[in-house]
């Protein structure tokens, strides 16, 4: 007899989702966790009375969340403290010149007004169209796609998505071409694809969708971001969901193809009937299961993922109120500068001079998270690989830390430099170390076309019985909602497969 029903390996988002879910289906659940807390890429540390979240800094698409915690028997409401963020962010252009976008998709129409009228109209078509659009997914999300009969039938629950096939043919790049005539407008709209860790040129139109679903609502967490974690672990232990800390899975165990428990760094073995995996993908195939256990065309098949763009982390406490105006300023570059970004400088692993950022003014939403009079910022600074030029980012921290202060101090945050009490960089290759990330890649797997839905690595395993997969590598991919939505996805087809 095994010891549990279910393993869960890694309490990121998905990995609690699905970890909960089982539990109060009446599943024996263990949830083991490398880290000392929960959350993986979104959880929250504290250092010098400054509360920092490590990855994550927003939510959006509070449904999908709050369809976990009804299966739970609650609602997002009840267990997590949400703050709108209102405006939703505001851009620093390249010039220099900087838009406040509301939430209101008329003040945003004001907004670009400011700036050229002749792309009101863009905004408002625009508009329509992204709105009948999102409508269309509302099972999208939650739906599994192992196989392309899966993804036919969300088209025949949804024969509206049709409709919108030239978003899916096309990229974001043209998705805003189309809509709108200035620069400076399209700058404004383009950042929001390196969300998803794609440059303009590459990114699925499908996800022009975001800039426009951001008017639904952004959201903080009081308290930080661990708060959705800490709440789905709270949920989940109520149904008697079982979570350990500083346990690391450093095996799948295999039998006759079966997924049939896990053997831990410190030699432990825990048997069970099914585990669930919220690691990387590439990770769990290759080295926690092992090639040899794949069929020769799976093999193929991970080793060809190309993992997600990483990016540099700045985590600062200062002891000024910084003159920001927004929970999140985005500090933007030309669509094709981002496109060129990411050839030149990206791909070939070169160090970039041009700086674009998130700037993460959390304690503006709660003051709890510094001390007195004092705020934390977070910048999610340019994406990076596991190296910083030709320096390795271990030799280029210190001199980065600086450089990096003092370009944001001249060109979007006067006074910083001179008000710093704690500063931080977390690289690549700290995110690869501390949350086993391959590449530090928080979003696991590339996101473009031919890495979603079915060509994404199943949510049930088609070479390893017994075997489910949750979080940023399977579909829907990375983020908040959507790692959450995975976990829904996994619960139904591990209720629908395996026995009691």
């Amino acid at each position: 007899m095994s010891d549990f029903d279910i393993i869960v390996s890694g309490a990121g988002f998905g990995g609690l989702s699905a970890g909960a879910q089982l539990a109060k289906n009446g599943r024996k659940v263990l949830v083991l966790e490398q880290a000392e807390r929960v959350g993986g890429c979104c959880s929250t540390y504290e250092q010098n009375g400054f509360r920092f979240d490590i990855g994550a800094s927003i939510v959006e698409a509070p449904e999908l969340l709050n369809r976990a915690f009804s299966r739970l028997g609650t609602t997002l409401e009840k267990e997590v403290d949400l703050i709108e963020c209102d405006p939703i962010y505001t851009v620093i252009l390249s010039d220099g010149s900087r838009m406040t976008i509301p939430k209101s998709l008329t003040g945003t129409e004001e907004a670009i007004r400011a700036i050229d009228p002749r792309d009101v109209e863009g905004w408002r078509r625009y508009a329509t169209l992204m709105d009948n659009f999102r409508n269309t997914l509302n099972d999208f999300f939650t739906s599994p796609v192992v196989r392309f009969s899966d993804m036919a039938k969300i088209v025949k629950n949804s024969p509206a998505m049709l409709k919108y096939g030239s978003l899916f043919a096309s990229s974001y790049q043209d998705v805003l071409n189309k809509y709108f005539k200035n620069d400076k407008v399209k700058e404004s709209l383009a950042y929001q694809t390196f969300f998803i860790g794609l440059p303009p040129e590459l990114a699925p139109g499908i996800f022009a969708v975001i800039p426009f679903q951001e008017h639904d609502g952004l959201y903080y967490v009081r308290g930080g971001m661990i708060g959705i974690p800490e709440a789905l672990r709270r949920c989940g232990e109520r149904a008697g969901m079982e979570v350990r800390l500083n346990a690391k899975v450093k095996k799948v165990l295999i039998r006759k193809k079966r997924a049939v428990g896990v053997e831990l760094s410190d030699g432990t073995e825990i048997s069970s009937n099914v585990v669930v995996s919220d690691i990387n993908a590439k990770t769990l195939y290759l080295d926690l299961i092992g090639a040899e256990q794949l069929p020769w065309l799976a093999r193929v098949g991970v080793k060809s993922y190309e993992t997600a763009m990483a990016v540099p982390m700045l985590y600062l406490g200062v002891n000024y109120q910084p003159p920001l105006n927004s929970h999140h300023t985005l500090v933007t570059t030309p669509m094709e500068e981002m496109n060129d970004f990411w050839w030149s400088d990206y791909r070939t692993g070169g160090f970039t001079r041009r700086q674009f950022a998130i700037i993460s003014w959390t304690s503006q939403s709660d003051p709890h998270l510094a001390p007195a009079g004092k705020h934390v910022l977070i910048l999610t600074l340019p994406p990076s690989l596991r190296t910083c030029g030709r320096k390795s980012w271990d030799e280029a921290k210190p001199e980065m830390i600086e450089k990096y202060i003092d370009y944001y101090s001249k060109r979007c945050i006067p006074g910083l430099k001179d008000h710093i009490e704690v500063a931080e960089l977390a690289t690549p290759l700290d995110f690869e170390r501390r949350l086993g990330t391959p590449d530090g890649a928080i979003y696991a797997l590339r996101q473009d076309m031919m890495n979603e839905t079915v060509f994404r690595p199943a949510a049930k395993s088609r070479s390893i019985a017994g075997l489910y997969l949750v979080g940023a590598s399977t579909h829907p991919g990375g983020g908040v909602p959507t790692t959450i939505a995975s976990g829904i996805v996994a619960t139904d087809l591990i209720e629908r497969y395996e026995g009691r």
